[in-house]
């Protein structure tokens, strides 16, 4: 049985890295079963290409597509077109994509228009936010998908109700939560620690790139002057793109305590925030890990596919308007915060579950 993983974006291969593990345990019990990593160069960075991979424990692609960037027109239809080439020169017996990014979609419809069944990881989640790129690949991968893998039971009964099998859709967990939880012994302290003298629950981390938060940067300016403003003077941690930072770095010299820095290595990043006072972010992956790792967490956004992160974890969601920022950094500060929990089965053994399934159910 030849299964192909598909990644693109960063996201992507932290889901992957449990599913491949959990394949290398299986192939050491039946010889018969492979797999090729496939990378279709969505996202294509310098930390992506380089301790990315080893940081997660996995190898590297077998296919790299180097897509690049470009619309989301061009990236869809190159992905396309390589994948086709791959499933040509070698076709697999299942296509597996994992999460939302343009690379999931383009994979899925290319693999069934070419004959091989698609299992989709993180199947049904939903936003109802049709202006997110991401919520038109969830619903046209999920229009298109044979087995559906999913993180909670929201999403399985979104699958259920919009008409899915129930016999197709397989509670599984989170391989998210899988990595996050196989490497957080060994989560790294970064250098920018000890270059801005960082303390425990001391500091908070932003993370914002969708482009209603980015793009506008007079909006932007004014999200981070609020969250700066209302941190009570604790340093706020900015992992940036480069190109922000450039465009960033000539407006917001007032806010002294605002600290642009590169992107961070997997494990960095996860030792900085599973050490922060709190988390603002616009990423719905990030709030899986927070609730999970306890770190109260700001999303600012209108809505959320991920509303386990509200209802058990430790997640609030605040809207875009940048004034409401400082009526929940106050209440982070002053402690008043739920605790959180961890939702059912985000326990480290989805991937186990995903590949049992697969084997014992869609193996040819």
């Amino acid at each position: 049985m030849l299964i192909d993983i598909i990644g693109g974006a960063r996201p992507n291969f932290v889901k992957i890295a449990s599913l491949v593990h959990s394949l290398e345990k299986q192939r050491a019990i039946d010889s018969t079963i492979s797999y090729r990593l496939v990378h279709t160069g969505q996202h294509y960075d310098a930390i992506m290409s380089g301790t990315f991979f080893s940081d997660l424990g996995i190898p590297p692609p077998d296919i790299n597509l180097q897509v690049g960037s470009g619309t989301q027109a061009a990236q869809t239809g190159a992905i396309m077109v390589g994948y086709e080439k791959a499933i040509a020169s070698s076709k697999p017996d299942l296509c597996l994509v994992v999460g939302d990014v343009t690379s999931t979609m383009a994979c899925a419809i290319t693999a069934r228009k070419c004959g091989v069944a698609v299992a989709h990881v993180e199947a049904g989640i939903r936003s109802g936010d049709w202006g997110m790129p991401e919520e038109i690949n969830r619903v046209v991968t999920d229009s298109i998908t044979n087995w559906f893998y999913t993180t909670t039971n929201h999403a399985s009964r979104n699958l259920i109700e919009s008409g899915v099998p129930e016999q197709n859709v397989v509670f599984v967990g989170n391989t998210m939560i899988d990595t996050l939880l196989k490497h957080r012994e060994q989560f790294v302290r970064p250098s920018l620690w000890v270059d801005l003298a960082l303390q425990s629950g001391n500091y908070f981390v932003v993370t914002l790139h969708r482009p209603d938060n980015v793009d506008d940067m007079a909006a932007l300016l004014q999200t981070l002057s609020s969250i700066s403003s209302s941190a009570n003077g604790l340093k706020v941690i900015f992992p940036v793109h480069p190109r922000t930072k450039a465009v960033l770095s000539e407006h917001v010299v007032d806010l002294s305590n605002v600290f642009l820095v590169e992107p961070l290595r997997y494990l960095e990043f996860n030792y900085l925030v599973s050490e922060a006072k709190g988390v603002i972010t616009d990423s719905g992956g990030i709030t899986e890990e927070t609730s999970v790792l306890g770190i109260p967490t700001i999303t600012l956004r209108d809505s959320t596919e991920r509303p386990e992160t509200i209802e058990i974890g430790t997640n609030v969601l605040a809207g875009t308007d940048p004034n409401a920022i400082a009526h929940w950094m106050s209440r982070l500060l002053a402690g008043d915060w739920k605790s959180g929990g961890i939702p059912d089965k985000w326990d480290g053994k989805a991937g186990d579950r995903i590949v049992a399934h697969l084997l014992s159910t869609v193996k040819t």
